[in-house]
């Protein structure tokens, strides 16, 4: 069931309780959780933070936590699968679900009792009518009760023979008949792609506005949500340029509130601005020749894995007048005069060389006088720290890291990611250009596929779902901006990487065809169970992306051909 108030449906019924709050392993969620905890601890409300990673996971911190919880908060995890055939929980259990996945569940949409789901209903959701979907089986249940009281009469009086009963029951067998093959036709029409809606974070910020509870860090927060949808191109341009417009007014009424405030000039204050600034990945934190060379953006525009490719970054950099001892050295030991009008320079040349979508709304933070970031450097920061391959520990201590890096008290922890992310850039980048310069990229008739081999260089990081979903999307960019087959450019990608050597399994991403007009929806999911099913292949559906996949390495072969088969 939608909640329509937010305050008093889902806030003022936990207020008083003890919560269970199940996050799963993503920025915006981690995010989203941040703002409900600074919520929790202004009213003294008692919870426990479980993370969850997967389906299996979720299921496992629900059988532990239900004996002790009657409320549980669900964020960015739930709301696309019928939650209570998955966890088969009480009666008295209440699950509050605030997820960016679509489509939502029709059986958790019309849940009255215990599924209340936190979602933007001016999201574009589609959902099929109740009718539509649900029937009553009281007239089937009609008929067989006139055939029994016929049994139970005396045999002497038998019953005439009826034919005006036959047909009334023959007619409403083909009704029911045509109603269900409806049923499928609606349910497959809506459950059909995959894509995402408004930010989870972004919702629980406008909780706190409605309860006048809402600080500039939360504020920071929501922008990070939104930023990291973004970053791993979920949500579709129009989408992303209306959620900045209404965190601008946010932010411009929280500038002007504390513009008489003396904290405003404290070395410890937090400023949080617009800014229409660079698609150069974590360049303030780097040198610019290399945020250049292992930014998305840039590096597909000049195809920098050619010969070609960097001597026209030379001749860019060149355009630009910006010495080569400046360019390569870090990004704050620049000149300032160099550095005072560097957006508009670059802005300048981008043009020039065609790339004329260089800059883009975002939102920068000053903590104090020294420390500058934008929303997409702590966004790289927090997956890094997320999804470290670097050191063997737990998900949960990685969960933690990241949740840390967010709160500005530790800055020492986002400096760690940003370090990190940079390797992991690199890593991308590097991984990108051998599979360009070896032609890894297979057209298999209906889709792309690229296989990344065991022993390839960084590959423990590909294992990663957002390591892996980042890599595919830089990879299909940079595929159809080098190939010369237009039919090509045309087509989604599947890549595959290997996940658990001692399993033996791979992981597989889908991702829907390159364009900047693209509605950002994915088919995979569905294709993926489908091919699955028909050939019998070991899969584990356990990602809450259902175009996230593990499969058994021997079932690879026959799996893509069934999925050759079912798209063709």
């Amino acid at each position: 069931m939608f909640i329509t108030d937010i305050r008093k449906d889902f806030y003022e019924v936990v207020v008083n309780q003890r919560v269970a709050l199940l996050v799963s392993s993503d920025i915006d969620a981690l995010c989203a959780c941040k703002i409900l905890q600074a919520l929790f601890h202004c009213d003294q409300v008692q919870y426990t933070l479980v993370p969850v990673t997967g389906w299996q996971d979720l299921g496992t911190a629900f059988m532990e936590h239900k004996e002790q919880f009657q409320y549980f908060v669900l964020i960015n995890c739930g709301a696309n699968v019928d939650l209570l055939e998955t966890l088969q929980p009480d009666d008295d259990s209440i699950f509050f679900i605030c997820d960016t996945h679509r489509p939502v569940d029709v059986v958790n949409v019309y849940n009255d009792t215990q599924v209340k789901l936190l979602i933007k209903q001016d999201d574009d959701l589609g959902v099929p009518s109740y009718d539509d979907i649900f029937r009553d089986e009281e007239e089937d249940g009609e008929d067989s009760g006139n055939e029994s009281d016929g049994g139970s009469e005396p045999s002497g009086k038998r019953r005439r023979f009826d034919e005006g009963a036959v047909e009334r029951r023959i007619e409403r067998q083909r009704a029911k008949r045509e109603w269900e093959a409806r049923r499928r036709e609606v349910l497959f029409d809506y459950e059909q792609y995959e894509y995402h809606g408004t930010s989870a974070a972004m919702v629980i910020f406008e909780l706190a506005w409605v309860l006048t509870k809402d600080t500039k860090d939360m504020l920071w927060w929501a922008v990070i949500g939104l930023t990291d949808q973004w970053v791993h191109d979920k949500l579709t341009h129009m989408k992303y340029v209306t959620d900045i417009a209404t965190l601008q007014r946010h932010v411009s009424r929280h500038n002007h509130r504390n513009e008489d405030e003396e904290n405003s000039l404290s070395i410890d204050c937090m400023r949080l601005s617009f800014e229409y600034d660079l698609r150069l990945t974590l360049y303030q934190h780097w040198s610019l020749y290399e945020s250049i060379c292992n930014s998305c953006y840039t590096a597909c525009n000049f195809k920098l894995w050619s010969l070609q490719g960097q001597k026209k970054l030379q001749e860019f950099l060149a355009d630009m007048g910006l010495p080569l001892k400046q360019v390569r050295q870090k990004f704050h030991s620049m000149d300032m005069s160099i550095k005072e009008n560097l957006r508009e320079v670059i802005e300048e040349s981008s043009n020039k060389y065609g790339m004329k979508d260089i800059r883009i709304q975002t939102f920068g933070v000053h903590f104090g006088f020294k420390n500058r970031f934008l929303a997409s450097d702590v966004v790289h920061a927090a997956v890094a720290l997320l999804e470290n391959t670097e050191k063997e520990e737990s998900a949960s201590d990685n969960f933690i890291k990241a949740l840390d890096c967010l709160s500005r008290s530790n800055l020492e922890r986002l400096h760690l990611g940003i370090d990190l992310a940079k390797r992991k850039l690199m890593a991308i980048q590097q991984t990108v250009a051998s599979c360009i310069c070896t032609n890894l990229i297979l057209s298999q008739g209906p889709f792309l596929y690229c296989y990344l081999m065991e022993g390839t260089p960084d590959v423990k990081l590909f294992s990663k779902p957002m390591a892996l979903t980042l890599l595919c999307k830089y990879l299909l960019k940079a595929f159809v901006c080098s190939t010369k087959n237009k039919r090509c450019r045309l087509l989604p990608l599947i890549m595959a990487a290997p996940m658990n050597a001692e399993k033996g399994t791979v992981i597989v991403l889908g991702i829907p065809p390159e364009s900047e007009t693209s509605d950002k929806k994915n088919f995979f999911g569905r294709a993926f169970e489908k091919a699955a099913e028909s050939t019998s292949s070991r899969t584990l559906h356990d990602h809450f992306d259902t175009s996230i996949i593990e499969l058994k390495m021997e079932d690879r072969s026959k799996f893509m051909d069934a999925l050759i088969t079912l798209l063709s």
